[in-house]
């Protein structure tokens, strides 16, 4: 798994950037390989003016056949609060896609995996 970050008018030091791979690989880590790259990118888009200016755009592109990038974007006050629920709502939506992808969502193939032991219980 691939990613970069890009600010327009915002300064991404290194702190910032450690901030930002921790959330990736704690959110996207497990489906890494089914991920061929991450792009984020950070925008203020009023400036020193202030308000709800900060906006993360998160494009995940899968390595699967026939996959279209997924795109999640968001709007704070506060970039780290943006950057935080913005990586967030690219894990569900990664999980999402990659269950639906596999035909059954994953709370039906618990349930098929719960009944299989039921059954196996009840015939010993």
């Amino acid at each position: 798994m691939r990613f970069s970050v890009y600010g327009d008018r915002v300064n991404i030091g290194s702190r910032l950037r450690e901030y930002i791979d921790h959330h990736l690989y704690f959110s996207l880590g497990r489906f890494a390989p089914a991920i061929d790259r991450v792009d984020v990118r950070l925008e203020d888009t009023n400036g020193p003016r202030g308000g709800i200016d900060k906006r993360c755009r998160i494009v995940v592109k899968l390595r699967t056949a026939g996959s279209s990038s997924i795109v999640i974007n968001d709007d704070d006050e506060n970039l780290h609060a943006v950057i935080s629920r913005t990586i967030a709502r690219a894990g569900r939506t990664v999980a999402r896609t990659l269950d639906r992808k596999h035909g059954k969502h994953a709370y039906q193939r618990r349930r098929e995996i719960t009944d299989d032991v039921l059954a196996v219980e009840k015939d010993i």
